[in-house]
């Protein structure tokens, strides 16, 4: 299995060989069930769709509140079938992981805060504070240029890294990703083995 679903829970802590503590993200992945095996006679492509959280009334579309499809290797289908379910197991002998999450959202946000502006002086008279500066062009071409860092939404990002497993349990379906991963406390993770 390629990869699993999994619930952030937080942040701590774990003492390293060399003696060294190292701060883990811990991730809770409750067994995932297959919900689809996608085949290349039927779908053109071979695939598991994965569920997690049937705290939903079941829908006879979407039976799960949470869904992933990872893709697998042609030969690998016939090992998988509807109704299995995927644990940590599957992870017990992987070093390197890659995460994806959704960034927090920070809502609208100036120039300083979302890119790091300098800002202008402080003192008294000054009417440049925390505004972005010029940011245009006379009549020609009349327009601001494509790209240019200005105010918006900040956060809700896709964001997605590679991390070291520092901590796996999969007794107690937990896993502990070295360092910081994105999302709230109580999003979901996606966990896949790297490539």
């Amino acid at each position: 299995m390629t990869g699993i679903l999994g619930k952030k829970i937080g942040m701590t802590r774990v003492q390293g060989t060399d003696g060294k503590m190292n701060p883990i993200t811990v991730i809770e992945c409750s067994p995932n069930v297959i919900t689809q095996v996608k085949t290349v006679e039927k779908d053109g492509y071979t695939a598991l769709v994965i569920g997690v959280d049937d705290t939903m009334k079941s829908k006879k579309t979407r039976p799960f509140r949470h869904m992933k499809e990872f893709k697998i290797a042609a030969e690998e289908a016939a090992n998988f079938k509807k109704g299995d379910q995927v644990t940590l197991e599957s992870m017990k002998d992987v070093a390197i992981v890659t995460v994806t999450g959704t960034s927090k959202g920070k809502g609208f946000q100036g120039v300083m805060r979302r890119h790091n502006f300098r800002g202008g002086p402080r003192s008294h008279g000054s009417h440049f504070h925390r505004e972005p500066g010029s940011v245009g062009n006379r009549a020609k071409p009349g327009k601001i240029a494509h790209g240019r860092k200005l105010p918006g939404h900040m956060g809700s990002d896709t964001v997605t890294r590679a991390a070291k497993v520092a901590y796996l349990n999969p007794e107690h379906n937990l896993i502990g990703i070295k360092g910081a991963v994105p999302g709230a406390v109580g999003s979901i993770i996606v966990i896949t083995k790297k490539a």
